[in-house]
């Protein structure tokens, strides 16, 4: 059966370009140690990979593209589909150290992907042992998906399947999903007659989905207006410029224990609230370090996961995109950390996906119902160098991952790091996966955006330790009144009350004179 691309995974394929490529990118380090015989060959590797193809639907369907985009894309079978052909490995040059394992990094994922092939490939490095805190022998793996296949959450679910769950090979995930039956690529009378049809429909459906959202249109426009507009509260920085095809990278990690035991410190914060204080920490000192740091509050796009919490929303497993996304202050502008994490907690109470993630889900619903052919040519200009609107600093991306330790070919994997796509006007990203018991900051920029972005990586442990380090202010006690309370006056005792005479005797009511003494009438 024929399947389409969404509307949100088509538009990462409109709006790449040589500078900016739509695709994301896994960074796994593994300690070989633990595997039969305490190594693992590259041949091995391969072995493995091939064993779960069959694990998720993207490693086997490619793009059938129609000419000049008068419709979405389809995925169909690669015919010609061979493991091997998307893996390769090479090995560190001198010295070998962490700043050259992040050299290497950015130039992998500054390489365009293969389009005429499955959207994935692998890339073995070996030669790490001259990074501190990783075992001897280790190998990293640099896994891409374009992001037309996969989101956050669907990536880290083909990645899971793809592991197990201890040294002798147990997946991870013990039954995949069932195998889609794609058929074969459309006819061209089919496709035509395809993109006819859906450019008849679609002016029809967008009107009636607009007319169904027209209450929260008005009402976010409204807001829009009052606050100035989508540039209204994000300041101009150096992220907020064109973006280039040299990426940087570099990356640390945390105990999501310590994340634990900050958060707490502030009633109410969610782990999430430490990430985005954590950055905001980072970018304060960073930018006052440049002479840079603006007034107002640096804001980040934040992605919300809509998977299972909609009606109808896909599981992990399924491939695609299904997100919305809100905006967040991330209170560069307040120095105390645990002021600043109050500040985020409460702005994300209130600013949940029911509010502040209003526009994207109007936006993504709505262009479910745009022709192909106009939504490519719109996606193209609305990123373009020179109509790509200012409304965020940068994007921080929160996916939790497995809490339990994953293997690869009987090697365990020890950390693991995330990297996603630039876009002009947006030149930091900052992904932050976890994985058994520890969060890692991946830092994802441009060379002319961010040449010293080692110094940044300094700039969010130093962030963190101030966090770490804070100690929450003790509650202050009522001042006392300045003038007692006074006692209060002790009630008057009620009168007696003469019990009534007994039935057929009537009895004198007595009644007392001047001197007190009782008389009878």
């Amino acid at each position: 059966m024929l399947k389409q691309l969404s509307a949100q995974d088509a538009q990462f394929l409109y709006t790449q370009t040589a500078n900016n490529l739509t695709h994301i990118m896994g960074v796994y380090i593994y300690d070989p140690s633990t595997a039969p015989g305490g190594f693992v060959r590259f041949k091995d590797i391969i072995r493995h990979v091939e064993s779960r193809v069959h694990t998720s639907p993207l490693f086997q369907r490619r793009l059938h593209r129609l000419p000049f985009d008068m419709d979405h894309p389809y995925w169909v079978e690669d015919e010609h589909f061979d493991v091997e052909a998307h893996m390769s490995h090479a090995r560190l040059p001198e010295p070998g150290d962490w700043r050259q394992f992040c050299i290497a990094v950015a130039r992998y994922f500054s390489k365009p992907m293969d389009m005429n092939r499955p959207l994935w490939d692998i890339y073995i490095i070996e030669g790490l042992d001259r990074i501190p805190g990783i075992p001897k022998g280790s190998f990293a793996m640099l896994h891409r998906v374009h992001h037309a296949a996969v989101d956050g959450a669907s990536g880290a679910h083909a990645f899971i399947a793809m592991s197990d769950i201890d040294a002798t090979g147990t997946p991870a995930i013990a039954e995949p999903p069932p195998v889609e039956d794609l058929g074969d690529p459309p006819s061209s009378t089919e496709t035509l007659s395809r993109a006819w049809s859906a450019s008849l429909q679609s002016p029809v459906k967008f009107v009636n989905a607009l007319m169904k959202m027209s209450p929260a249109i008005i009402s976010s426009a409204r807001k829009a207006m009052a606050e100035g507009g989508m540039t209204a509260g994000v300041p101009e920085t150096r992220f907020n410029v064109p973006v280039g095809p040299h990426k940087m990278f570099d990356g640390t990690s945390v105990a999501l224990s310590d994340v634990a035991l900050v958060r707490k410190k502030v009633p109410g914060a969610t782990v999430n609230d430490v990430v985005l204080t954590t950055v905001g920490g980072a970018l304060r000192k960073y930018l006052a370090k440049h002479k840079e740091l603006p007034k107002e509050s640096l804001v980040a796009i934040a992605p919300i996961n809509l998977r299972g919490k909609d009606k109808g929303a896909g599981k992990a497993s399924t491939p695609g995109n299904q997100v919305s996304a809100m905006s967040v202050p991330v209170r560069t502008d307040i120095a105390d950390p645990l002021a600043r994490l109050a500040a985020v907690r409460d702005y994300t109470v209130e600013a949940k996906e029911a509010k502040a993630g209003v526009s994207a889900r109007i936006m993504t619903d709505l262009s479910q119902h745009i022709p192909g052919a106009t939504m490519a040519a719109v996606a193209r200009l609305v990123t373009s160098e020179r109509f790509a609107v200012r409304g965020t600093n940068l994007f921080i991306s929160n996916v939790p991952g497995a809490q339990v330790p994953l293997y690869l070919a009987g090697a365990q994997l020890v950390t693991q790091h995330g990297m996603a796509p630039l876009a002009n006007n947006m030149g930091l990203f900052v992904a932050t996966p976890s994985y058994n018991g520890r969060i890692a900051f991946s830092l994802i920029s441009e060379r002319a955006v961010m040449p010293d972005i080692a110094f940044f990586r300094a700039c969010i442990e130093e962030s963190f330790a101030d966090l770490m380090a804070a100690v929450p202010k003790a509650e202050k006690p009522k001042a006392a009144t300045a003038k007692p309370i006074p006692a209060a006056k002790p009630k008057p005792k009620p009168k007696a009350v003469p019990k009534p005479a007994a039935k057929g005797r009537v009895k004198p009511v007595a009644k007392a004179n001047a001197t007190g003494k009782t008389r009878k009438k």
